[in-house]
């Protein structure tokens, strides 16, 4: 069966889409957001109630510890066997999520790049671990020119990505780029959906889930996640929402800082979702939720019409 690809910014109405069209298409929603695949954080991810999740199958949501370093090619393998598994049941994947990287891992594949093992990986954390980023950039470019250059000098998590392939290959990530395994879906025939709210409206929203969110216990749920002590570089420890929360629950700041903060870095976050499609995934069929989902309820195959269209 085709599959349905339906991505957008954070509280655009993802889940409500892709479970209505599960349940009229007879499809299993599968995650695409790379923070919704960890056990300890329901709430703070807005992953699917388990009221929701009881109205369709779902699948590769809360199935990872955080003390894992889950990547997008952990979840690309997830993903494959679920297509697989799909095709054989005759079940409609309908990949639901905001991680761009997840979906052009489905369509474009990924550089093959040998895993790092996990003594490389500890023993750069324990070097690097209290190492500024900026000077993280630094070493980087010594080594790495080119990568460096492509790289912010803030976004920590790739650089430290870069040094560890660095380290444990003695080639550069640019490297690897050439070789790529095609995608599973390479070539298919696929409906994409982008849910694209107004700008304004999506703000509130943000705002308005976070405050549900804090009111549901997601500040006990951070409590919990900051009392295992894990790793600060592991994927979990950014959800956003999350280092705020763990600030106040230390005592850095307040909680309304902490809310303030938790908001902002969502708004942030949904800004650059629309800028990462509209630039890396133009071909995408962009759609306000309210149509999608009105037109959705009316007949599931002539939203799927109208993408294709």
């Amino acid at each position: 069966m085709q599959p349905i690809l339906i991505a957008g910014p954070t509280a655009s109405g993802k889940s409500a889409l892709a479970i209505r069209l599960a349940k009229a298409l007879g499809g299993v929603v599968i995650n695409a957001d790379s923070m919704q695949v960890y056990t300890d954080l329901r709430i703070i991810t807005a992953r699917p109630s388990p009221v929701e999740e009881a109205l369709v199958p779902h699948r590769l949501f809360g199935h990872v510890d955080g003390g894992e370093n889950y990547s997008v090619g952990r979840w690309l393998a997830d993903a494959r066997e679920l297509l697989s598994r799909c095709g054989e049941e005759g079940l409609r994947p309908i990949f639901a999520g905001g991680t761009g990287l997840y979906f052009k891992a489905l369509l474009e594949g990924l550089s093959t790049i040998p895993p790092v093992p996990d003594s490389v990986r500890a023993g750069l954390r324990a070097r690097h671990g209290g190492t500024p980023t900026p000077d993280l950039h630094a070493l980087l470019a010594a080594r790495d020119t080119d990568l460096a250059a492509r790289l912010g000098q803030n976004d920590r998590q790739r650089i430290m990505r870069a040094l560890e392939v660095l380290e444990a290959t003695g080639r550069s990530l640019l490297s690897f780029h050439e070789a790529r395994e095609p995608g599973p879906l390479a070539g298919a025939d696929v409906t994409r959906l982008f849910l694209a709210p107004e700008r304004e409206m999506l703000r509130a929203r943000i705002d308005t889930r976070f405050d549900m969110m804090i009111a549901a216990g997601a500040l006990d749920e951070v409590a919990r996640l900051a009392a295992l002590d894990l790793d600060p570089a592991l994927p979990v420890m950014r959800a956003h929402g999350v280092p705020a929360l763990i600030a106040h629950l230390r005592g850095a700041v307040s909680f309304g800082d902490a809310v303030a903060r938790g908001k902002a870095d969502t708004r942030s976050y949904a800004k650059r979702q629309f800028t990462w499609f509209r630039n890396v995934m133009p071909d995408w069929h962009w759609i306000t939720p309210e149509t999608a989902l009105a037109v959705a309820e009316r007949d599931a195959q002539e939203l799927l019409a109208l993408a294709q269209g």
